[in-house]
C-alpha cells in the first residue's frame, strides 16, 4: 500500500491507567521496516539530530498525537490476516520508540500475543530503557548503527554516544535477539574506508546479526525542513553513486555478512 492511511477518528478520553503515547502516523510497508509486509507505528521524540534525518518533523513528542495501545493493537489487527499471509508482522518505529518505553513495551507485547511477529526499529542510544519484559516481546531489532567512530557518531547525530548503542547491541546478542544492522551511508560524512570498517567490526562481532543494510543517503526529506523553517544541513550533499555502495557494501561483505 502507497501513501498512509487517514488517521483513525478522534476517540473518547482514555480509560484510566489505559497505556498512551505520542503517536506520529501509522502505515504499511513491504520489506522496509522488517521482513514481509508491516504494519509500522511512527512515535514522536527523538533525542538525536542525525544530518540526514529525513523526518525533523517526528523529532518532539508534541508533534504526535496521544494514542491508546489498545487503539494501534486494533488498528494493527484490521492488517493481521494480510499480514500473516504475506510474511509481515508490526514494527514500532519513530522518532525514537525508547523514547516511550511503557508504550511501546505494551504495543510490543499486545501484538506479539496476537501472533504477529514484531519489529523494533532503534538507534539504542536509550537501549538500557528497554527493560527486558518489552525484548522478550520483540522478534527482530531493527538497529541504525550510525558510525563506528565515537567522534563520527557525534559529527552525525549532534547529541549522541556510541557508546549506549554498543551496549544495547551486545545485550541483545547475548539474549539472542536477532538484528538488522542499519547504516546509512552518506558521501562525505559516514563513507571513509576506515569508519565503514569500524562498523563491519561491529556488526561482526556480533552473533545474531542476520543483516546489514546499507541505506543511501537521499534527500527526499528536505521539503519538511523548509516547512519547519528549519535549515537541511545536507541540502548540498550528493547521494552515493553505485561504485562507492559496492564498495560499502563489500566491505561488509568481505565479513562474511549478509549485505542487502
Amino acid at each position: 500500500m502507497n501513501g498512509r492511511p487517514p488517521a483513525p477518528p478522534e476517540v473518547t478520553p482514555a480509560a484510566p491507567g489505559a497505556v498512551t503515547g505520542a503517536v506520529h502516523s501509522w502505515d504499511t510497508s513491504v520489506g522496509v521496516d522488517g521482513p514481509g509486509t508491516r504494519f509500522v507505528v511512527f512515535l514522536a521524540g527523538c533525542p538525536l539530530r542525525c544530518r540526514y534525518c529525513h523526518s525533523p518533523d517526528t523529532w518532539y513528542g508534541r508533534s504526535g498525537r496521544r494514542r491508546t495501545v489498545d487503539e494501534m493493537v486494533t488498528l494493527a489487527g484490521r492488517y493481521r490476516r494480510f499480514i500473516q499471509v504475506a510474511g509481515g508482522g508490526v514494527t514500532v518505529s519513530g522518532g525514537e520508540p525508547l523514547l516511550q518505553p511503557a508504550f511501546t513495551g505494551e504495543l510490543l507485547r499486545r501484538c506479539h500475543d496476537l501472533g504477529l511477529h514484531t519489529a523494533l526499529d532503534t538507534s539504542g542510544f536509550l537501549g538500557v530503557r528497554a527493560d527486558d519484559a518489552l525484548l522478550d516481546a520483540t522478534d527482530l531489532v531493527l538497529l541504525d548503527v550510525k558510525a563506528g567512530n565515537p567522534q563520527t557518531y557525534r559529527r552525525v547525530t549532534g547529541t549522541g554516544r556510541l557508546a549506549p548503542t554498543l551496549r544495547f547491541a551486545q545485550r541483545l546478542a547475548d539474549r539472542g535477539t536477532p538484528i538488522w544492522i542499519r547504516y546509512v551511508l552518506v558521501p562525505g560524512l559516514t563513507d571513509a574506508v576506515d569508519e565503514v570498517e569500524r562498523v563491519a567490526d561491529i556488526a561482526a562481532g556480533l552473533a545474531t546479526v542476520q543483516r546489514v543494510e546499507v541505506l543511501p543517503f537521499h534527500r527526499l526529506g528536505a521539503h519538511k525542513y523548509a516547512e519547519l523553517g528549519l535549515t537541511f544541513p545536507l541540502a548540498d550533499t550528493e547521494p552515493p553513486d553505485a561504485d562507492l555502495l559496492a564498495r560499502v557494501r563489500g566491505q561488509f561483505a568481505a565479513r562474511g555478512l549478509t549485505v542487502t
